[in-house]
């Protein structure tokens, strides 16, 4: 049997914190789409006969319902394909979600909080859908397969070997329990990177969500037969995000650094977050600073420098400057700050400094 595997696609995401530029979200969810069709035509062109979502196609809060008629809209160009899908976290199966309200196509089967075995000849499909926005037991352990000697699939959402609190809240699934129940194919989704060096799979996120997500995005190709599967992940998205460091600590103004961004040559097809290291000599608003810089795959610049002064040493002196620095020496070794209290001392000190001067 020839299958595709997808997840975590989340349709509709408002991709709040990929970028400080406002229209790339929008370019992001038309990228979505775009993707999703490239699958749809894959399945047409190659005779696909299952596909297997494994949660979080969509985000429940934000999905629209013209985004739903546009997925099933493709679904109905693959009639003959047999598509089932495993709610995930964020696309639960609830009173009012889509997957409940909605009139999906014929050749679509969503599963729901109770496991359930769907037969197609001598090829078993169990599923599992989340009925909330969390799980911590979806009752795995308690299956039995009814049919050994036929192809046995599980298409499910969670976390393998949870071992956080965290991820604890979203099914985490034992490794060994799966291996054992001797499934031929395990349909995974909720971990965003690819693996399918096993038969317990995940296919990663369809397409890139942000620069916690670096490199190729897209979807596992399989060929499966008895106790034997064939596994390939191919490439779908076509944007790819890269992180770029700089030293600031030689940079003398704002200028200077404006300068050696806009000096980077980034690719047509990719995304870039300029990270600042190293010790600054002056303030660094990034917010401001994206406001100059002309290279548009620069969507973001996070400022993790440290002020250059030697408070200890200015702390010595009998001036102004040294009673200041003394002062906020007392206030940066203050227990139990958080990063922003701390961010907020280390500007304070970057301004007083500057007035003192």
């Amino acid at each position: 049997m020839k299958f595709v595997h997808i997840a975590d696609m989340h349709f509709d995401s408002p991709f709040v914190n990929l970028s400080d530029k406002d229209i790339l979200g929008d370019l992001r969810r038309l990228e979505q789409r775009k993707v999703f069709k490239k699958i749809i035509d894959y399945i047409k062109e190659n005779k696909i006969e299952y596909l297997f979502i494994s949660g979080d196609l969509y985000e429940h809060k934000y999905i629209k319902l013209s985004t739903i008629e546009y997925i099933n809209n493709l679904f109905k160009e693959i009639p003959n394909t047999k598509i089932f899908i495993a709610p995930g976290n964020h696309d639960p199966y609830i009173k009012n979600s889509y997957y409940n309200k909605f009139n999906w196509n014929q050749n679509v089967k969503i599963f729901n909080s109770e496991i359930e075995k769907i037969e197609d000849g001598d090829i078993c499909i169990y599923g599992y859908g989340f009925n909330d926005f969390y799980c911590t037991n979806c009752g795995i352990e308690q299956l039995q397969i009814e049919e050994p000697n036929k192809i046995n699939i599980l298409v499910i959402h969670g976390t393998l070997d949870g071992a956080s609190i965290e991820e604890k809240q979203y099914n985490s699934i034992s490794s060994k329990i799966l291996k054992d129940k001797k499934f031929d194919y395990v349909a995974l989704g909720h971990i965003h990177k690819a693996d399918y060096s096993t038969n317990l799979v995940y296919p990663g996120s369809t397409i890139s969500l942000g620069f916690d997500e670096l490199g190729e995005h897209g979807m596992i190709v399989g060929n499966l037969e008895k106790e034997k599967v064939q596994t390939e992940f191919v490439p779908l998205d076509e944007e790819t995000f890269k992180e770029i460091e700089i030293d600031v600590t030689e940079i003398i103004s704002k200028e200077e650094l404006i300068e050696k961004i806009n000096a980077i040559e980034i690719n047509n097809n990719e995304y870039a977050k300029i990270i600042l290291i190293g010790k600054r000599n002056f303030e660094i608003n990034t917010y401001d600073l994206l406001k100059y810089i002309t290279e548009e795959r620069i969507i973001k610049i996070k400022n993790h420098t440290k002020i250059a002064y030697n408070l200890e040493k200015i702390a010595n002196e009998n001036t102004l400057r040294g009673i200041f620095a003394k002062k906020m020496l007392e206030k940066i070794n203050q227990p139990n700050q958080t990063e922003e209290e701390k961010e907020i001392i280390e500007k304070s000190i970057e301004i007083g400094m500057e007035a003192l001067e």
